[in-house]
């Protein structure tokens, strides 16, 4: 079921990228065990840099842009204070739909979403949820080519955004 995401890690560092295909390392209020199923890429950049690099990527790539949420002023409008992180979410819906076809549910993580984060030690990721790791998760054992892609996708931009 991981074999994805130790591939994906691997071919990553290849390029010279830091790549993980566990969870985060742990903060005080959040478990590793939240994270189950998270593939992360370390940046060689600064965090805003990164988020607008990700944006070049994903349209480079001719994915649709969806949307991108800044969670750290979300937290501040409800006087909340918690690190830079923003989510993006993008796709193609030709492929994703696929996904929904198979389960409707699966809408629950699509489109995409990549999180940027800038961790504590000032290193910033981007973060998202491997596409083996869904198709357990929702039970699709019919579209093994579409995930595999997505996930290829999904790298490439990643990898692109934080080069």
């Amino acid at each position: 079921m991981f074999a994805r995401p130790v591939l994906l890690a691997i071919a990553l560092a290849l390029t010279g990228i830091a790549a993980e295909a566990a969870q985060p390392a742990p903060t005080a209020n959040v478990p590793a065990a939240t994270a189950e199923g998270v593939v992360r890429v370390r940046s060689n950049h600064r965090f805003d840099e990164t988020v607008d690099r990700l944006k070049a990527a994903i349209a480079a790539k001719g994915v649709r842009f969806f949307d991108a949420v800044d969670q750290q002023a979300l937290g501040k409008e409800a006087n909340l204070t918690i690190g830079k992180s923003v989510i993006v979410r993008f796709g193609n819906p030709p492929l994703g739909v696929q996904f929904l076809q198979a389960n409707r549910y699966a809408g629950l993580d699509w489109p995409v979403r990549m999180l940027v984060v800038e961790e504590a030690d000032g290193s910033v990721w981007l973060a998202w949820t491997d596409f083996a790791f869904m198709a357990t998760r929702y039970g699709i054992t019919t579209q093994a080519a579409q995930f595999k892609m997505a996930a290829e996708v999904a790298g490439a931009i990643a990898v692109d955004a934080a080069k």
